[in-house]
């Protein structure tokens, strides 16, 4: 999923979108969920949140996500708190202005460091997702 999710971003979709296609190619999400992504690119075009980490959210959520209001909802949680802790450790931060703060907006850069945060959220994300999967 790494893999397609940085081409999918090299080929001009978001980081949030990028991570959603390959989701979705990949089958852990249905493919009509990618367009949920494109405002979560940018930091929710805020500079907030990092558009690749809402996405990998995004994908825990459709497969751990409780669908009725009496569900335990401890395992998605408790595994998008995972994915935060093991993004940070490699990343620091997971606000979009903080990761880019060296990079000029749109240059080919801050694209190449963006590009390295889809695939390891990809990477991430994948794996949290096979692990819950597995033991299911």
């Amino acid at each position: 999923m790494k893999d397609l999710a940085k081409t999918y971003y090299e080929q001009g979709y978001s980081c949030s979108e990028a991570i959603l296609k390959a989701a979705a190619q990949k089958g852990y999400v249905s493919k009509e969920l990618t367009r949920l992504a494109t405002a979560f690119s940018g930091g929710m075009s805020s500079g907030c949140l990092c558009g690749a980490v809402a996405g990998s959210q995004l994908v825990i959520s459709a497969n751990l996500g409780r669908e009725e209001l009496l569900e335990d909802s401890s395992e998605c949680k408790g595994t998008a708190k995972n994915f935060v802790e093991q993004f940070k450790d490699r990343h620091q931060f997971t606000c979009c202005k903080a990761l880019s703060s060296k990079f000029e907006f749109g240059s080919l850069e801050r694209r190449k460091n963006c590009a390295t945060l889809v695939y390891d959220s990809a990477e991430i994300v994948e794996t949290l997702i096979k692990e819950k999967t597995l033991t299911k």
